[in-house]
């Protein structure tokens, strides 16, 4: 893993999550997004819709992404260069690649990169050892199976204990931006029903920021305060469609 460095006086950020439709990605940057316009930032966002209608899982066309840019001061774009990719599969990061900024912080999930997923990636090599993101800040995290831990007392099945990963990278985000979790576990709590769905994606959003507490320890991964933007106080909307 590389650290990354710090943030200095630095404003806005541009961040962009990006993965399969199936792996919670609209969902992670919409819940991201009211974070911080609740904490006081200003936000543009950009959802990014597969290709193709229910594209295989894995491929370059059925990669679903999510960006937005925030900060302390007015912002009229979602932003042109991501500063931080979070990526849940290998195609999510080849398809993404291209357009990052110069020495941008990149997250992969390090388990989804099997021999398997690079050739529905169409990758003849790992784009994580060959050279590929040299150029960028390379943070690799088994995030599938830090959830499966997460959310083992819940008894999910497999299948449920993997969809919790959108909610422990969010965690993750949320510390690394220092943004509170209070938003996100109020949905969670309206929108699941008593019961291990419930508790096992809150454990997983506790869990992925726990993480971040734990991994600036060892200057893994550093924490980015971003200051309230000058905004009126007043009534804001979300705007979609």
């Amino acid at each position: 893993m590389t650290s990354t460095q710090s943030s200095g006086d630095r404003l806005t950020w541009v961040v962009r999550f990006a993965g399969d439709s199936g792996d919670g990605i609209q969902l992670q940057g919409q819940q991201f997004t009211l974070a911080s316009a609740l904490g006081g930032n200003d936000v543009a966002t950009l959802p990014d819709f597969p290709a193709e209608i229910r594209a295989p899982a894995g491929t370059r066309y059925g990669v679903s992404a999510f960006q937005l840019q925030f900060g302390g001061e007015r912002v009229t774009t979602p932003g042109d260069a991501p500063d931080v990719l979070i990526a849940f599969n290998p195609a999510a990061l080849v398809v993404n690649l291209k357009g990052l900024a110069p020495g941008a912080l990149v997250l992969v999930d390090e388990s989804a990169f099997t021999e398997q997923r690079l050739k529905r990636a169409d990758l003849e090599t790992n784009p994580l050892d060959d050279g590929s993101v040299s150029d960028f800040q390379l943070v690799r995290i088994d995030i599938t199976g830090l959830t499966e831990a997460a959310v083992k007392p819940f008894g999910l099945g497999s299948k449920d204990s993997g969809r919790c990963k959108n909610f422990w990278a969010l965690g993750l985000m949320l510390w690394m931006f220092d943004q509170s979790r209070d938003p996100t576990v109020r949905w969670i709590e309206r929108r699941f029903a008593e019961g291990a769905l419930r508790a096992a994606n809150l454990a997983a959003l506790q869990a992925g920021h726990a993480y971040g507490e734990t991994a600036e320890l060892s200057r893994v991964l550093l924490q980015h305060p971003t200051p309230a933007a000058p905004l009126e106080r007043a009534e804001y909307r979300t705007i979609t469609g």
